[in-house]
């Protein structure tokens, strides 16, 4: 909750800048247009993009606290919340001024949380899931105390064989 509380503070605050461009409703058009810069300042701004909803990756699947789950469901449900919440901030900064919705964003956040997603949460949960399986050890035993003769519980008597 804080980080989407730490997300919305940072997408949904209003800019004061003079010029604002278009929307951008056509897929991978910021995308390519940011490559083209070069290297660097591509990656500093799309790296943004991806990093920005990429803890939801790992954190979304530790709501349910599932160890045993299908991981192709469990990245289906993940990948689909990251870009419904990721849609929602677009959504919602079309009422924000000197925020533009851009459908690139939504291709970036989710991937950032698919890609946190992989890294972190198929490991973790196995991880979990031997910690989980492994035996306590061994009985203690006390090396002093030998075997008791058999006895004839009705009867009273020892038997030794």
């Amino acid at each position: 909750m804080t980080h989407l509380l730490v997300v919305g503070s940072l997408t949904l605050r209003p800019r004061s800048v003079p010029w604002v461009p278009a929307a951008n409703l056509r897929p991978m058009a910021t995308i390519r247009a940011e490559l083209a810069r070069g290297p660097w300042e591509a990656a500093q701004s799309l790296g943004g993009a991806v990093l920005l909803l990429a803890p939801l990756g790992v954190l979304l699947p530790l709501i349910a606290g599932r160890l045993r789950v299908s991981p192709v469901a469990s990245m289906a449900r993940t990948v689909v919340a990251g870009a419904l919440v990721s849609s929602l901030i677009v959504l919602l900064q079309t009422g924000v001024p000197g925020r533009v919705p851009d459908v690139d964003t939504v291709l970036l956040n989710t991937t950032g949380v698919a890609l946190a997603h992989l890294l972190v949460v198929p490991g973790t949960r196995s991880r979990l899931r031997r910690r989980e399986e492994t035996p306590q050890g061994r009985t203690p035993t006390i090396t002093r105390v030998g075997m008791a003769p058999r006895a004839d519980a009705l009867s009273g008597s020892r038997t030794y064989f």
